[in-house]
């Protein structure tokens, strides 16, 4: 798959102590590759390969067969840009769960391969967990309630007792499947993201609300689904499709944002941090950056571009476990794990970031 011989950037000079791994993200429509390292500037490298279908939504078995196409491409340009040769590199690291099947059997098969190749550890990433350690790498917040918002996954967590225990969680769909799947519906995407604004905050500018549309937060926990049915019943009913937009976001994002609030209270933390594919959003940011300050917390925004899955937070996560004894003693064990949860999974690094190894 990769040839250490051939790569286009000069080798590094390696310092003492310094660890290197490379990052593998597979569990949806991207395919990423990075490689990181112990030492600044930290992250060498960082490709991708996106699988976007030109109608409805993601078909597993395409964007399956999509990604293993690119990858070994991925993973060559990622170690080229890097500078580095397989047989250089301390670990292995791949995001095993949780995620669609197909996608991550693709992942885990490309890093069984090189360890087996290159006879190398190959460290067990959760994809949620990737998503919080590289928040936390980039703001510098060391110890802070988490809103963990992507297209499969919508949850508040705080950090306790060695894991990442959840506060509340959506009851049904994630916040970016109720945006993705109403803006499909409504006849207004795919693309669902233009020019850094969702295709749902396109179509409510000069929204109005709407009244009777549901807003469900029970005890510390959300439901969007009454609130797609319900959006969509009002659209078929002839209502404006800007007030139907307007609504539904602005319901969707107060509502993870009262959890939030809830979860800073309960807790005691002193600062949030908002990742996941739906962090990008510049006016879910603004109602947190607000909820934050009300709160007396300090919040900082992660740049746009490592919201989305990416291997870099594979890669920073799998240094941060390799660094304290996580690795697996066989690749045959690097199994995939679709419904993995992140309070199943040991964070023996916490409170520590990259930058403090």
């Amino acid at each position: 798959m990769v040839d250490a011989a051939t790569r286009s950037s000069p080798p590094r000079n390696r310092e003492s102590g310094e660890l290197l791994v490379l990052g593998v993200e597979s569990t949806a429509h991207t395919f990423g590759a990075s490689v990181v390292s112990s030492r600044p500037p930290y992250v060498l490298s960082d490709v991708r390969s996106q699988y976007k279908p030109s109608k409805g939504g993601i078909l597993p078995r395409e964007a399956a067969a999509f990604l293993a196409e690119n990858a070994p491409g991925v993973v060559s340009r990622a170690l080229e840009e890097a500078g580095v040769g397989p047989g250089e590199l301390d670990a292995i690291a791949v995001s095993l769960g949780p995620g669609m099947g197909p996608s991550l059997r693709v992942g885990a098969t490309v890093a069984r391969a090189l360890a087996s190749r290159y006879g190398l550890p190959i460290v067990p990433v959760n994809h949620a967990v990737a998503h919080i350690e590289i928040a936390r790498f980039l703001t510098g917040l060391r110890d802070p309630l988490v809103l963990y918002v992507a297209g499969g996954n919508t949850t508040v967590m705080s950090h306790v007792a060695g894991r990442y225990r959840v506060f509340g969680e959506t009851l049904d769909i994630a916040l970016g499947n109720l945006l993705d799947t109403f803006a499909r519906e409504a006849g207004i995407a795919p693309p669902y993201i233009v020019g850094g604004e969702h295709a749902v905050d396109r179509c409510a500018a000069g929204g109005k609300y709407v009244k009777g549309m549901p807003y469900v937060v029970k005890g510390q926990d959300v439901s969007f689904s009454g609130l797609l049915t319900t959006s969509l019943k009002l659209l078929r009913k002839g209502f404006r499709l800007s007030d139907v937009c307007y609504t539904l976001r602005e319901i969707a994002f107060s509502s993870v944002v009262e959890v939030a609030e809830r979860g800073l209270a309960h807790t005691g933390k002193d600062s949030i941090i908002l990742t996941g594919g739906v962090a990008a959003n510049r006016i879910l940011n603004e109602k947190v950056r607000l909820m934050a300050l009300e709160q007396g917390a300090r919040f900082e925004p992660i740049e746009a571009r490592f919201c989305g899955d990416n291997g870099v937070m594979i890669a920073i996560t799998g240094l941060l476990a390799y660094a304290h004894g996580v690795s697996l003693d066989t690749p045959r064990k690097a199994l995939i794990r679709q419904r993995w949860r992140p309070d199943e999974v040991d964070a023996p690094w916490y409170p520590l970031t990259l930058r403090d190894l």
